[in-house]
C-alpha cells in the first residue's frame, strides 16, 4: 500500500497544490500560447519551484507538478527532439522535489510532527490541454483513437513513474473515451501506480462531453489504481448534485477543487467573471468533505491565500 491509500484509508484530508498558470499571471508572466505556464520549464524554470515552495508553504498536502501542459508532443512541437522533450517532464519532478525538500528542512522537528509529509504528483492532464483549443470545456476530440489516447499518455506517465512521484492525478478529464484509455493504460501497464481521476463537468449527472456518470464510474470501478474520484475546473454550484450523485456511484473518496466560478473562453484563452458565487472556497469544501470528499483544493483562478485557508480548516477536520 502506497502513501496515498494509507492517507485516504485513515481518513485524512489532504489539500491539493493550487494552479500554476493563475499564480505566473498573478506575478506578471505571460501564459497565453499551446504551452501556457509550460513554457517557464523552458524559459525559467526556478519560477516554478518558488511556486510550488509558496502552495506549500500555504499548507498544501499534494504538490503537483507542472505538467498540465507539458506533454511530448506539445513540447516536441515547440522544436523540442524526443530526448530534450523527455528531460523537461523529468526537469518537472525534480523541481517538484526540490521544493518538498526545500518546505520540510526548514520546519522544526514540532512542526514535522504535526504535518503530513507532502506527495509529489503527476500531472497528468488532458489531451485537450495538448489540443489548446479549450476542449477541457467541451469534450469534443475529433477523430482520436483509444490507442493514440493511450500512446499519448504513456510516456508521460512512464517519466513520472521513473523519476519516482508519488502518485499521479488524472485531472481535468472531459471525455469518456480518454476515461476508457486511462484507465485501461493504468491497469494493464502501471499496475503500481496510485492515483485520482477528475473529471470536468457543464451540467450535473454528466461529464462535459455528455457522457453519464454512470458510464464513466463504471470505468473507474474496474480500475484499482484510481483510489478516489470527483470533479476539477468546474463552476461550484455544480457540485452538490454531482457530488450526491457520483457518491451513490462509487464507494471512493471523492475529489474537489472547482475553478473560481468564472468561464473559460477557450478561443480567446481569457476568463470571464461570473456573478453566481455561492461562498468562499473554505466554506464549500468543508460542506462537500461532508459529502465524502477527502482531496480539495481550488483550481484556476485561486490563489495562495485560499490554499492556506482551506489548509488551516482542514488540519481542525484531522485532528
Amino acid at each position: 500500500m502506497g502513501r496515498l491509500n494509507k492517507l485516504l484509508t485513515r481518513k485524512q484530508i489532504l489539500v491539493l497544490h493550487g494552479p500554476l498558470g493563475t499564480e505566473l499571471e498573478y506575478m506578471g508572466y505571460d501564459v497565453s500560447g499551446k504551452l501556457w505556464s509550460a513554457r517557464y520549464l523552458l524559459e525559467k524554470p526556478e519560477i516554478i519551484q518558488d511556486i510550488h515552495e509558496i502552495y506549500l508553504e500555504s499548507g498544501c498536502n499534494i504538490v503537483t507538478t507542472a505538467t498540465y501542459q507539458a506533454t511530448i508532443p506539445g513540447l516536441m512541437a515547440a522544436g523540442l527532439d524526443f530526448e530534450q522533450a523527455a528531460n523537461i517532464i523529468r526537469l518537472t519532478v525534480q523541481l517538484a522535489h526540490q521544493a518538498r525538500d526545500n518546505y520540510w528542512q526548514n520546519l522544526s522537528s514540532e512542526q514535522k510532527a504535526q504535518t503530513i509529509y507532502p506527495l509529489v504528483s503527476g500531472d497528468v492532464g488532458p489531451y485537450a490541454a495538448y489540443l489548446a483549443d479549450g476542449s477541457e470545456y467541451n469534450g469534443q476530440y475529433g477523430e482520436v483513437t483509444l490507442q493514440e489516447l493511450k500512446d499519448f499518455h504513456r510516456p508521460r506517465i512512464q517519466l513520472f513513474l521513473e523519476q519516482g512521484v508519488d502518485m499521479l492525478a488524472l485531472e481535468t478529464i472531459p471525455n469518456a473515451l480518454e476515461v476508457h484509455a486511462l484507465t485501461e493504460l493504468l491497469s494493464e501497464e502501471f499496475p503500481q501506480v496510485e492515483a485520482y481521476m477528475s473529471f470536468t463537468a457543464q451540467e450535473t449527472r454528466k461529464i462535459t462531453d455528455g457522457t453519464s456518470l454512470k458510464d464513466v464510474i463504471a470505468l473507474v470501478e474496474d480500475c484499482p489504481q484510481i483510489l478516489a474520484v470527483g470533479f476539477n475546473c468546474t463552476q461550484p454550484q455544480l457540485y452538490d448534485d454531482l457530488l450526491q450523485e457520483i457518491h451513490t456511484l462509487t464507494t471512493k473518496p471523492l475529489v474537489t477543487y472547482p475553478n473560481s466560478g468564472e468561464t473559460y473562453d477557450g478561443a480567446t484563452q481569457t476568463w470571464h467573471h461570473s456573478h453566481e458565487g455561492e461562498g468562499s472556497l473554505v466554506e464549500q469544501s468543508l460542506h462537500w468533505i461532508h459529502l465524502g470528499a477527502q482531496i480539495v483544493g481550488g483550481c484556476c483562478r485561486t490563489r495562495p491565500a485560499e490554499i492556506a485557508a482551506l489548509a488551516q480548516a482542514v488540519r481542525k477536520q484531522n485532528e
